[in-house]
């Protein structure tokens, strides 16, 4: 299970899957079959895409509530989409409909042509300063009784109410995408839990905790019993393919986005690596995900993912799981770190 370990206190999202590689029928059966895994497996959430291929993201989370009891979507927001009012109403409204608690993602970037197309030019690290504005005042009108107002560089609204409000215990925790210092200075401004790509486990000093602030990472996972095993699960999801590593060229070349950029240049460095390490990048350079893979054991996999919590990394946003096979899986596995953690 999925659930927080002991005083660890992990919180565990996956990921809903996209709509744009589906139809109607196949996507609404799809996230509610997810959305189901997630919450047996004891997800805290599952994270929801937004960009201009997807639909939109608060529909599919009303979707994701309506099939399950507790699970939290973790919608995410890109600001150009919607103004801050309408995000924390959003939030209050399935509050008072449902009685459920989401969580915010808050997205600085995203496709390169989905900007171009709604005509946002603005540069990477002042699109995190519009994303600090934005986010304060989610957070103000919905943590605030009164009429709140607000003047920024991006944003101003002057005496605004949220109604209905939003009861305290439904406040929604706050994650905020990017590996940049411009986003996770944003995170740590807000009291956000910023979300990195993480880099390969030797990186992170043994037994250093960082300086204790909350942190994430977004990652996937196939663990099995052996080996030998685990490698053959996962070269048979994610086997080489020339058209996706050549999308993914195309869109390294035009992305402005740093953890794009970290994760290129890792595996253009790790020519070698790609096989039988526990850090495993070939989904990414196939353009299948977006984020690095731990494979081996549940041992091997066990003790890279103990590297990141004992770097201090608390939060998990998986990849999204293709059965609730894989999530027992990846159960067993944070079970394993966690013990190796306390030991």
């Amino acid at each position: 299970m999925l659930a927080a370990h002991g005083d660890l206190e992990l919180k565990v999202f996956s990921t809903c899957p996209p709509s744009a590689l589906s139809t109607r029928d196949e996507y609404l059966r799809q996230a509610q079959q997810v959305a189901r895994w997630s919450e047996d497996a004891g997800c805290e959430g599952i994270l929801v895409y937004t960009d201009n291929a997807q639909v939109d993201a608060w529909l599919a989370a009303q979707v994701i509530i309506g099939a399950t009891r507790t699970l939290c979507p973790l919608v995410a927001i890109q600001p150009v989409y919607m103004h801050p009012y309408s995000v924390a109403k959003m939030v209050t409204s399935l509050a008072f409909l449902h009685g459920r608690r989401v969580y915010l993602n808050m997205v600085a970037g995203g496709f390169t042509n989905d900007l171009a197309a709604l005509n946002d030019r603005t540069p990477h690290d002042e699109r995190y300063a519009r994303l600090a504005e934005y986010t304060a005042i989610v957070q103000g009108l919905l943590q605030s009784a009164d009429p709140f107002s607000f003047s920024g560089s991006h944003y101003q609204v002057h005496n605004l109410r949220l109604t209905p409000p939003l009861p305290r215990e439904l406040l929604p925790g706050i994650l905020m995408s990017g590996s940049s210092e411009a986003g996770v200075a944003a995170a740590r401004r807000l009291g956000a839990t910023p979300i990195e790509y993480p880099k390969p486990p030797a990186e992170y000093p043994a037994g250093d905790p960082g300086d204790g602030a909350a942190r994430g990472i977004r990652i996937g996972l196939i663990a099995r019993a052996t080996e030998a095993e685990a490698w053959r699960d996962a070269q048979a999801r994610f086997p080489q393919d020339r058209k996706g590593q050549l999308t993914h060229q195309l869109a390294m070349k035009v992305s402005d986005s740093s953890w794009h950029r970290q994760l290129s240049d890792l595996g253009a460095s790790r020519p070698g690596q790609q096989e039988r390490n526990p850090y495993w990048l070939v989904p990414f350079e196939n353009y299948k995900t977006f984020c690095p893979y731990l494979v081996g054991s549940y041992a091997n996999v066990a003790q890279t993912l103990a590297c990141y919590v004992s770097a201090g990394y608390r939060t998990f946003v998986l990849d999204v799981p293709p059965s609730c096979e894989e999530l027992r899986h990846i159960g067993t596995v944070f079970g394993l770190a966690a013990d190796r953690v306390a030991a």
